[in-house]
């Protein structure tokens, strides 16, 4: 009886001992879990970024895994930038960036802010687009003299009316008033970042131009002379016309325009008139094409032998007055020359004391050639085959 007490106690005792073991290995790993987390509480800090592992949601909030023992939230009014349906397609495990709000203690979480974060993560991307030059986008919100305010995600930049585009970035016409740009989405290239100041400074002028370089350089590997190409009239001056081909312009000489002389650009084409033209020239050296309208139809001279000969009576318009004798357009692109002595029949010291430029009238086919581009025409003949003519 005495020896089994004994073996009892004894396996009381042995059986004590691992159980003192366990709960102090159990408040030893808690300790060990607290000193962890409060060691991971105390290198974050207030404005901090961190990444975190998303836990799940509680009710509208997020809970996000910050350490190895460390949760954080984020409350639904500092996660405004995700939609309704991004909140509910986040997924377990995914990555989330935010910005440490409030550092949590044993007690109460860490707070956390997706927008925030979002919010620096604008700025460092606008500062790497005034680093590497690349282009941004932004919708005018609103105008004013001095340029437009245009809305950058959550931030907001302007532009300055030096550095807005005359036309539109589309290829067509310049806006008429200043409000009518507000709700257009504009390329941008960024100037200025300065987040002490909260200030950004845009250019579409430079985002534009560069854009219509690179299409120009892209067009002029791609075109070819006697090609046919389809544009808007972007230009008009006392040499000619510049059309747009698609955010490359190219230049229609004045003596290009048609096979008729024209007086001014004008006179043929329009503001934003669509026109097709054949490509003359591509110089990449010199970041120039050349157009041309006439020679998107047949020249005349090259036909002229089947429509004019020799005797034939044709009605013709006095174009020019020479010394020599008058010029007259026959038909479009083809002018003749009425020789001094064959405009009457009485002697004249000038054409002005017979004609005047404007004049309709008959003539007669003295000679025809084409490779020499030259028509002879008598007005003196014509007169007297009509005055034969008549009973």
């Amino acid at each position: 009886m005495s020896n089994q007490t004994e073996h009892d106690e004894g396996n009381t005792d042995q059986g004590i001992i691992p159980e003192e073991r366990t709960s102090g290995q159990n408040d030893l790993s808690s300790f060990e879990e607290q000193m962890t987390s409060l060691e991971e509480a105390a290198a974050l800090s207030t404005g901090q970024l961190v990444t975190g592992i998303f836990v799940g949601m509680q009710e509208t909030t997020a809970v996000v895994s910050i350490g190895q023992k460390m949760d954080g939230i984020i409350p639904a009014e500092n996660m405004q930038t995700l939609s309704q349906s991004e909140v509910q397609s986040l997924i377990i495990g995914s990555e989330l960036a935010s910005v440490v709000i409030r550092i949590g203690t044993n007690d109460s979480p860490t707070i956390l802010s997706l927008d925030q974060a979002q919010y620096e993560a604008e700025w460092l991307s606008l500062q790497d687009s005034l680093t590497n030059g690349s282009t941004v986008e932004g919708t005018v919100i609103s105008t004013n003299r001095g340029g437009c305010l245009v809305k950058l995600n959550s931030l907001q930049g302007f532009v300055p009316l030096s550095q807005m585009s005359l036309g539109s970035q589309a290829g067509g016409p310049a806006p008429t008033q200043e409000e009518d740009r507000i709700g257009q989405t504009l390329k941008l290239k960024v100037l200025e970042v300065d987040r002490t100041r909260n200030r950004i400074v845009l250019s579409e002028r430079v985002a534009v131009n560069e854009a219509r370089a690179n299409q120009k350089a892209k067009l002029m590997s791609e075109l070819s002379e006697g090609q046919l190409i389809t544009g808007h009239v972007s230009g008009l001056t006392e040499f000619g016309a510049f059309v747009d081909l698609g955010g490359a312009d190219g230049l229609i000489h004045i003596s290009e325009l048609s096979w008729d002389s024209v007086g001014k650009a004008s006179d043929i084409l329009q503001m934003n008139q669509e026109v097709t033209v054949s490509v003359l020239r591509v110089d990449p050296e010199k970041n120039r094409i050349a157009l041309s309208l006439r020679r998107t139809e047949p020249e005349p001279w090259e036909t002229i032998d089947e429509r004019y000969e020799h005797g034939q009576l044709v009605e013709g318009t006095i174009t020019k007055l020479a010394d020599f004798g008058a010029f007259a357009r026959v038909e479009h692109g083809i002018e003749g020359l009425i020789h001094i002595s064959e405009i009457t029949p009485r002697t004249i010291r000038h054409p002005r004391e017979v004609l005047s430029e404007g004049d309709v009238v008959s003539l007669k086919v003295l000679s025809v050639e084409a490779d020499r581009r030259r028509l002879g025409l008598s007005l003196k003949q014509a007169i007297e085959e009509g005055e034969n003519a008549s009973p």
